[in-house]
């Protein structure tokens, strides 16, 4: 896809909403398969670690970590996703090459120096994670890159809009992992540690595939860019989506570390992954939304997309919570090695907590596009918040599940007034 296809050309309403659904649909088309492909890894790790609970749940909170290791990525994708969604000029697209090639060295070094703190503290981790083989945590390490590098070349497909190969970068991420994930599993009779390099090897293929698709870019001559003016907006863009990735994930190194003892986690974890797939099912809308705010700002084109966005994901939202609902008790029968009761009683409430914190990354999504950045702030207040939090109310499930629901809503509550009640008083100013 050239570069010069950055510039959309101005669309009525109507072809607007026409757009927006055919490519939402696609991205929730393979969200799903993805989602799909990343459950398949997770039942055939648990298929196999049938004996070692303690493996799996070192497995899932690896996950967890790795998650956060992508939270200073998080910003850049949002960063280049709207850095390239307003590259109108040719001049703005020679800074855009040249931010995407500074940026990869940049990142780099922030893994760097990850890998080094992750060096200096190995055997807090490995204790507080409880893994039997530190090999896991040097491949969530290196995992760790490629989740810093994936982001920069996601932004650009979103912002390009090229959701043809966004969609299907989803779809290889989970079909490489399940694939390299079964081989290492099956034929090397790998653990924890062997489940991490199918990962590693899938999220390979998938960064392969989505610089693949930017090729291009790097033949443009590149143009000095403000690098300052560049970091004013990654860095509340990274803040923000941050704080909603910590809130989304933290409970699982919570219970891992506390709960987690003997395995005794296991259930815990694989119904967090069911209730988490409801955020990541509807995320999607939001993905579309972004860069078309981005460029209806730029070209001054007016659109109604947040409304509708924000429909659509509660509706979704609501229809997962009541179908996880009714077929949970089946699955966690059919997966659960133990006394699965107690954690399918909680699901609902599991769920029903995903609900608010999806819309609430629909209103964040929408203020990050209009730079609206006042926001950051009191999320990271409201993440930090979460996490002292957790360290006081942990003793059981049903408790981390409560504080998550709590913060979540509390979340929801805060991304509305900064999208409704701030707005206004700026309009009365």
């Amino acid at each position: 896809m050239p570069v010069e296809a950055i510039e959309q050309p101005k669309m009525s309403a109507a072809h607007h909403k026409a757009s927006f659904f055919r490519q939402s649909g696609w991205m929730m088309i393979t969200a799903v398969g993805g989602g799909a492909l990343m459950f398949l890894v997770q039942n055939f790790a648990k298929n196999i670690l049938i004996k070692n609970n303690a493996e799996y749940s070192a497995f899932v909170a690896l996950i967890a970590v790795t998650n956060w290791m992508q939270i200073p990525a998080l910003g850049l994708q949002m960063v280049f996703a709207q850095q390239t969604a307003a590259a109108i000029t040719e001049h703005q697209k020679r800074q855009l090459a040249s931010t995407a090639k500074a940026v990869i060295l940049w990142t780099f070094c922030v893994w760097a120096v990850m890998a080094l703190l992750a060096l200096i503290r190995h055997n807090e981790w490995i204790t507080a994670l409880k893994l039997s083989n530190p090999a896991s945590l040097w491949l969530t390490v290196a995992v760790g890159l490629v989740m810093l590098w994936l982001p920069i070349f996601q932004g650009l497909l979103q912002g390009r809009q090229n959701f043809l190969w966004l969609g299907w970068t989803s779809v290889f991420n989970g079909a490489g992992r399940l694939l390299f994930v079964a081989v290492v599993l099956m034929v090397f009779h790998g653990l924890a540690a062997g489940i991490m390099f199918g990962v590693l090897m899938g999220m390979l293929a998938t960064l392969i595939t989505a610089a693949g698709q930017n090729l291009d870019l790097w033949k443009e001559p590149g143009a000095p860019f403000d690098e300052r003016g560049w970091l004013k907006r990654v860095v509340p863009l990274t803040l923000g989506f941050g704080a909603s990735t910590f809130i989304f994930s933290a409970d699982v190194l919570v219970v891992q570390n506390y709960l987690g003892e003997g395995g005794k986690a296991a259930d815990y974890m694989f119904a967090a992954t069911l209730c988490r797939a409801i955020v990541l099912f509807t995320a999607p809308l939001a993905q579309v939304m972004f860069p078309k705010l981005v460029h209806g700002r730029a070209s001054s084109q007016k659109t109604n997309l947040l409304g509708v966005t924000l429909l659509g994901t509660g509706g979704l939202s609501a229809l997962a919570v009541l179908g996880l609902t009714l077929v949970s008790p089946f699955i966690m029968q059919h997966f659960s090695k133990g006394d699965y009761a107690p954690i399918v009683k909680l699901i609902p409430w599991f769920a029903g907590a995903m609900v608010p914190l999806g819309m609430g990354n629909v209103l964040l999504n929408n203020l990050m596009a209009h730079s609206r950045f006042k926001i950051v702030p009191a999320l990271v207040v409201l993440a930090a918040g979460y996490w002292t939090a957790l360290q006081y109310f942990h003793d059981s499930f049903k408790t981390v599940i409560l504080t998550f629901g709590a913060f979540t809503v509390v979340f929801f509550i805060i991304c509305a007034f900064f999208t409704w009640v701030v707005e206004k008083e700026k309009v009365a100013d």
